[in-house]
């Protein structure tokens, strides 16, 4: 398997991390790994030191958000081995958000390698707490200098380590959405598929405004006719119907192809439980509801992995959900998942990569 060359940080920054307060996104290792493209080609996969870039003003990434991102993690187990989670999926992904923006594809093989080869020189700031990881945030740039409306020609791969606690600090306590009506995360024939910074931009304000109503985050309905749930906050969305599953489908280019979203489907089918990929307006939300059939909904991703809701708030109507705590659905899920990142279950699936 290639080796990356390798430029080692003076002096390391681990002992600036407290462990026993760890948040979600603070902190970052000493060294990322770094790939660029230019004259056609992806060249110069290595590793070196994690600080300051010197980024030209005329960068097109700033003017035109020629950029795409992901996010994976990396778990110790009670071994002390450390593995990924889907890593190839998650690559793949990035490839996907890539033609979305006209960014050159990247060779995936080097990137996986680029990541197995980084973790592992990073694998003393893998966190050992039980739901804590090291968050993995692959992202591309445009790196050419210029002004003007037109795709870059150069840009620049670069991977970075961040050891995270869980993404709420208050664990699986169910969240409370309020529905956007007048704001939309994606219309059709846009980049809703793709994690760009631009669909998180455009969540900002319709966040900012749930929030100072007392809401943890926005349920976003379709751009088109503001009647089809799609998404909650950043993560995916999942219905238990009369003990069936139901959540969006990915045939409308606004939902984004989730990780954990394809893990929870290949899980539930092996379990027996239909699971529908299909629309589901907001008003066939609430009449489930009244009629007793909406037993949980809860969102999906990998920050959070399984975040139940409590409660959903759509023009001047509330439903309360499971008494505001977990479902048996959502907590199923959530364990078996965790128990596969962290060697408690069987992995029958081939999810799991070790890397050291």
């Amino acid at each position: 398997m290639e080796s990356f060359p390798v430029t080692r940080i003076a002096e390391s920054r681990k002992g600036q991390i407290d462990y026993n307060n760890l948040r979600f996104g603070v902190y970052f290792t000493d060294h990322i790994f770094v790939m660029d493209y230019s004259e056609g080609r992806w060249h110069s996969p290595r590793i070196e030191p994690n600080g300051p870039m010197a980024i030209s003003p005329a960068n097109m990434t700033f003017h035109y958000g020629q950029a795409v991102f992901e996010g994976q993690k990396a778990f110790r187990r009670p071994d002390g081995s450390i593995v990924l989670f889907r890593p190839d999926a998650h690559v793949a992904r990035l490839n996907r958000s890539c033609r979305a923006l006209c960014i050159p594809d990247v060779p995936e093989d080097t990137v996986l390698q680029g990541i197995r080869q980084v973790v592992e020189l990073e694998r003393e700031f893998v966190p050992s707490t039980r739901g804590h990881s090291l968050y993995i945030r692959p992202f591309v740039i445009a790196m050419d200098n210029l002004l003007g409306v037109q795709s870059s020609q150069s840009f620049r791969l670069i991977v970075l380590l961040s050891p995270v606690a869980n993404y709420y600090p208050e664990g699986l306590k169910p969240v409370r959405l309020h529905v956007a009506q007048h704001h939309s995360r994606a219309a059709r024939g846009g980049l809703g598929m793709a994690k760009t910074p631009a669909n998180y931009a455009a969540s900002l304000l319709p966040a900012k405004r749930a929030k100072e109503k007392g809401y943890t985050q926005v349920l976003w309905l379709d751009a088109t006719e503001h009647k089809y749930v799609e998404e909650v906050g950043t993560m995916n969305i999942f219905f238990k119907i009369n003990d069936e599953l139901y959540t969006p489908p990915l045939d409308g280019d606004t939902i984004l192809s989730g990780i954990t979203r394809m893990s929870v489907i290949e899980l539930c089918r092996s379990w027996g439980v239909p699971v529908h990929e299909q629309r589901v307006s907001i008003q066939r939300l609430f009449e489930s509801f009244q009629a007793g059939e909406l037993q949980e909904v809860f969102g999906t991703g990998t920050a959070a992995v399984v975040s139940p809701v409590g409660e959903i708030h759509y023009n001047n109507d509330s439903m309360s959900l499971n008494g505001e705590s977990i479902g048996p659905m959502a907590q199923r899920l959530y364990d078996a998942i965790t128990g596969i990142q962290y060697g408690d279950e069987a992995d029958p699936f081939g999810w799991i990569h070790p890397v050291c």
